[in-house]
């Protein structure tokens, strides 16, 4: 690989990251735009993404470590990737659903007559919205080695972990943007917090970028993809299933969930014929 050819990888995945990153100001505008966001849509959203990541998983990155270095390296990887994550994820500060859902409730109550009660709660939920940005700064990191590592393997493994993360990020910038708002009554502020919070996934992207040689043994690269399926694994049963239960209800969530694997397996397929195989790997 020379390094015309590495350098357009990293302006890749950094295009791709940047999509993924972005979309916590689409989840910022949910906020913004509305009264109180539909905390119901937004959890089949998270059951939807949630499907998307598993068949990435199972279906894409484990599936093809195993094949490409053996069941027992393969395996070896991917719970590598979850112990990982599983360790990585204690420091990582993590907004509850109830603060989530209460910060909701009093910023639509918000012009009631309990104002003056509210303003005790401000600092202590500005506070909380903080704790979370950077929270989820540290957790969008990962994500964005995670994409730099698929883009290498070829464009359409970074493409599909892009789309889950950027449906992902969604909730998570509601995560940051509401109690922000409701704690300053800044819209701009709210956006811009949550905005900020997702620019840590192009900055893991140019980290890893520096970590790794330009060209990878392709038995360590595939060793790679298969810790990154089991970070996305444990990220999706950790965190967004948890998630899309308590908004949408265990049956709708399920169905979202089978939705979001549906979906992604036509796309596996679509790309797999449709790019090129230089350019696919």
């Amino acid at each position: 690989m020379d390094s015309s050819s590495s350098s357009s990888q990293v302006l890749v995945a950094l295009a791709l990251s940047l999509v993924g990153g972005l979309s916590t100001s689409i989840g910022a505008l949910f906020v913004v735009l509305n009264h109180a966001p539909n905390l119901k849509m937004l959890g089949l959203l998270q059951g939807f993404a949630a499907g998307l990541m598993l068949s990435i998983s199972f279906l894409d990155l484990a599936h093809n470590a195993l094949n490409s270095i053996g069941f027992l390296k393969g395996n070896l990887w991917f719970f590598a990737g979850v112990l990982f994550f599983a360790f990585t994820v204690n420091f990582i500060p993590e907004p509850t659903f109830i603060e989530l859902k209460d910060a909701s409730k009093k910023q639509s109550d918000d012009d009631g007559s309990g104002k003056d009660l509210m303003k005790k709660h401000r600092r202590q939920v500005l506070f909380s919205g903080i704790i979370t940005a950077v929270g989820i700064s540290l957790h969008n990191f990962p994500e964005g080695m995670a994409v730099f590592l698929g883009s290498i393997k070829g464009l359409r493994v970074g493409l599909n972990l892009a789309l889950a993360i950027a449906l992902h990020n969604i909730p998570e910038g509601v995560a940051v943007a509401l109690p922000v708002y409701f704690a300053t009554n800044s819209k701009w502020q709210a956006f811009k917090l949550a905005t900020l919070s997702g620019f840590a996934e192009p900055l893991g992207v140019i980290v890893v970028a520096f970590l790794f040689p330009s060209s990878l043994n392709p038995e360590i690269l595939e060793g790679l993809l298969g810790s990154v399926g089991g970070v996305m694994a444990f990220l999706t049963l950790h965190e967004m299933l948890p998630l899309a239960f308590d908004y949408a209800g265990q049956k709708q969530a399920v169905k979202a969930v089978f939705v979001g694997m549906a979906f992604m397996s036509a796309s596996l397929y679509f790309l797999e014929i449709s790019v090129p195989k230089e350019v696919s790997l």
